[in-house]
């Protein structure tokens, strides 16, 4: 491709050593408008199509290079307006206007020009790319980056619109003044008409799955780090897109059409766990959690770790997908999370977000079985531990405090570590948790709540799916007098197939010995509860409520909609115990809010408990337009 204008700035920052020249498409950025170009910033090309390998590789690359500008604030936007961090006397103006739902259009997290930059160059890719031409085995050549471009700009729209509510949609690359105006000042979408468009744009994709196993390793790697973990897995957008639209149908009263949404999501979600290693694999919770260790007497340590999370591609691996971080702070684009979440000689050692006082209320107020090495008697860990080790301990186990002495000062400061920000330059997005805590939402959402708390309390092999959900519904045949298996749900449920020989559930030995390996299976798949809280399954506070078989139909369907009560309230308590200080807390929040009967309500009375009291915030949030950002009132509400 024959550059006509040499990229230059704005975006000039790497992604992790790749030059900025690479950027081999059009770029928009600007303080004042969003759809207004830069003319240093605008790059032209002279053909018409993106159809040589060298030019879609680098094409890719940039608009990976144009994420980076979203790192940060994908986290720190979801993670302040929930309920689990507060701010130190050394926040900035910036971090307190978001957490106070108080966003000036002169703060730096907010720029909605940096996701029409990611946008604007993937519908160029789009437009231009040559997805015609083929090889000689008659596979269309470009057609991977295709689909890993159409997912990014899917992924990029759905963040701007959770965050900004009402957003100005196009899907043409922008190239001209006239054009940019128009765009500005054209139509604009909500959240759910978002998903709408998405959903059906990602519906024709083929799937890839595999194909990013086999294909993406020609990319090998960038700055160290595997191009594999820098995509969007299709699979993983599609299922958030019918999770979101799913929850607005809801809210709505459009029942049927929500269930067969949330029925979609859980596929999905499925689909990638099943596919993600490959035909023929697993991709199991495994069995990393934090525990004491039976028999424990002195409670003063507990054992095992979850955290930090590998940046590796392994069968096994928890991390799915980042957004890569520049490596030094002179460039655009490096993130400070690390410098905000954990004291170091960077920071001085004074950081300016730590836990909030829900955040350790949820925590603590969790029970922790201990079983003792026969497999079954058993303990409840104390409450009032030191290091707030009472409850879950995965809390406990990624942060800590401590105190150091200000050489000029000689003031005593209090230090915090959270290990889930270990000094990575990059930003996590996506893990396998997430995945299966959203598998177990959507299953919840689509009438099965048997299957989600199963999710959450053991995991899930053919066994105990067969053992404990699709045994449990039955119908009432009147032909026969007599009950039989639902086959409507069973036929549903049986699409989840996770064949014990590669899912292997670990039972109570397993936690009584404190490790894995007493037994002659390999077990593999533990409840995502039972990752900081001892072995769930024999829990009788952690239950499913009404546990019981009902054959009538009205009593069967007011039975499910209670469990669906108690188990959405289970999912979003353990997202706050699994996910805290990752930036999916607000958005968690919000899908859990619109399901209830006054959404305005639930929301300002939950992110009001951040303190750990009912309050209201700066910005009452029992007005919806006020749960998202507005910007020079050009997008928002």
């Amino acid at each position: 491709m024959n550059i006509k204008k040499i990229y230059r700035k704005g975006a000039g920052s790497v992604v992790c050593g790749i030059v900025a020249a690479m950027m081999a498409l059009p770029v928009l950025t600007s303080c004042e408008d969003f759809f207004t170009q830069e003319s240093d910033d605008v790059l032209y090309a002279d053909n018409e199509h993106l159809n040589v390998a060298e030019d879609t590789l680098y094409s890719v690359t940039g608009i990976l290079s144009k994420l980076q500008a979203l790192a940060d604030r994908t986290i720190l936007l979801g993670e302040l307006r929930g309920d689990l961090v507060d701010l130190t006397n050394v926040a900035s103006s910036d971090l307190r206007e978001i957490a106070n739902f108080n966003i000036s259009d002169d703060n730096k997290y907010n720029s909605p020009s940096d996701y029409y930059a990611v946008i604007n160059n993937c519908n160029y890719f789009i437009a231009h790319v040559d997805t015609a031409q083929r090889d000689t085995r008659n596979d269309q050549i470009f057609i991977i980056e295709y689909c890993v471009i159409k997912s990014i700009r899917a992924w990029t729209y759905l963040q701007l619109a959770l965050n900004y509510g009402s957003i100005p949609f196009y899907t043409e690359p922008l190239l001209s003044k006239e054009q940019a105006e128009a765009a500005e000042n054209g139509p604009r979408k909500e959240i759910e008409a978002v998903c709408d468009f998405f959903i059906d744009d990602l519906q024709e994709l083929p799937d890839l799955m595999e194909l990013y196993g086999r294909e993406f390793p020609r990319y090998y790697s960038i700055g160290g780090i595997d191009a594999k973990l820098m995509l969007f897995p299709l699979s993983i957008v599609r299922g958030d897109l019918y999770l979101w639209r799913a929850t607005f149908r809801y809210s709505h009263g459009d029942i049927a059409g929500s269930t067969s949404d949330y029925r979609q999501a859980a596929l999905h979600y499925y689909k990638y766990i099943s596919e993600r290693n490959g035909s023929y694999s697993a991709y199991p919770t495994m069995t990393d959690r934090c525990y004491w260790k039976s028999g424990e007497t002195s409670w003063l340590n507990s054992s095992g770790n979850i955290f930090p999370i590998d940046e590796s591609t392994d069968a096994d691996a928890e991390l799915i997908t980042l957004i890569a971080g520049d490596t030094r702070k002179a460039d655009g684009n490096y993130s400070v999370l690390c410098d905000l979440f954990t004291s170091s000689s960077d920071n001085d050692y004074r950081v300016s977000i730590e836990p909030s006082a829900r955040m350790i209320e949820i925590s603590e107020s969790q029970s922790n079985l201990v079983l003792a090495t026969n497999g079954n008697s058993f303990t409840y860990a104390p409450p009032g531990l030191t290091d707030h080790q009472s409850g879950d301990l995965r809390f406990s186990s990624v942060w800590s405090e401590d105190y150091r002495i200000d050489r000029v000062t000689s003031e005593r400061i209090k230090t915090q570590t959270i290990m889930k920000y270990d000094n990575s330059r990059n930003v996590r997005i996506y893990r396998r948790m997430m995945v299966y805590l959203r598998l177990a939402e959507a299953l919840n959402g689509a009438g099965y709540p048997r299957m989600a708390f199963q999710i959450l309390s053991e995991g899930l092999s053919n066994k105990t799916i067969q053992n404990n959900v699709i045994s449990r519904y039955y119908d009432y045949d009147a032909a026969q007098d007599t009950t039989v298996v639902s086959v409507a749900d069973s036929t549903f449920l049986a699409q989840f197939d996770f064949p014990n020989i590669r899912y292997e559930v670990g039972d109570k030995l397993d936690f009584a010995s404190g490790i894995f390996s007493t037994n002659t299976y390999n077990h593999n798949q533990i409840g995502i509860h039972a990752r900081g809280c001892g072995y769930t399954p024999m829990d009788t506070t952690y239950v499913l409520p009404h546990d019981t078989i009902e054959t009538n139909p009205a009593l069967r369907a007011q039975l499910i909609a209670e469990q669906q009560v108690a188990v959405d309230s289970l999912i979003l308590n353990e997202s706050a115990l699994e996910f805290a200080f990752e930036g999916t807390r607000y958005y968690d929040i919000m899908r859990y809010a619109l399901r209830q009967t006054d959404p305005e309500a639930t929301m300002d009375k939950i992110i009001g408990m951040r303190r750990g009291k009912a309050t209201t915030t700066a910005t009452p949030l029992t007005t919806r337009s006020n749960w998202f950002l507005s910007w020079k009132g050009k997008i928002g509400y």
